[in-house]
């Protein structure tokens, strides 16, 4: 499964807490988008789609969620629960953002503007779309720090 736990170099002192994200050093990819989920109601889950192409780095920002990850042989769960680890995603996986906090503040840095045609809506499809790629699901996760 392609991912990886990335750790951001936090900045601080008694006043607080800074990390700085920039392209090519600490996000291995251009980022062309950026959006974020907030006020998230209990209960509710978010995602449930794959792309084909996009890369993304998700960090929670603020408060705590889950991400399930599934690239159609293995499943993964992944707690976000700290400002300063990003879970970078690619290929083929399935994912749904789940059991956020009160406060949870998802953000989420994009390698490719908005684009209808990159996602997989339909978990079946998915599914096919995975064996036609004739992807081999290796888990290659790790955590690695960046600065």
């Amino acid at each position: 499964m392609k991912y990886e736990l990335l750790t951001f170099q936090q900045h601080g002192d008694d006043r607080g807490q800074l990390i700085a994200i920039e392209e090519g050093i600490n996000v291995p990819f251009s980022v062309k988008r950026v959006y974020y989920m907030y006020d998230t109601k209990p209960g509710v889950r978010r995602g449930f789609h794959a792309h084909r192409e996009l890369k993304q780095v998700l960090i929670c920002v603020s408060g705590s969620c889950s991400v399930h990850l599934d690239d159609g042989t293995e499943t993964e769960e992944i707690l976000l629960d700290k400002p300063y680890i990003g879970l970078q995603i690619e290929g083929l996986i399935w994912r749904e953002m789940y059991n956020f906090s009160e406060d949870a503040v998802l953000l989420v840095l994009a390698s490719e503007l908005y684009d209808e045609s990159d996602y997989i809506r339909d978990y079946h499809e998915f599914k096919k779309e995975v064996l036609r790629h004739g992807e081999d699901p290796k888990n290659h996760s790790e955590e690695i720090s960046v600065c």
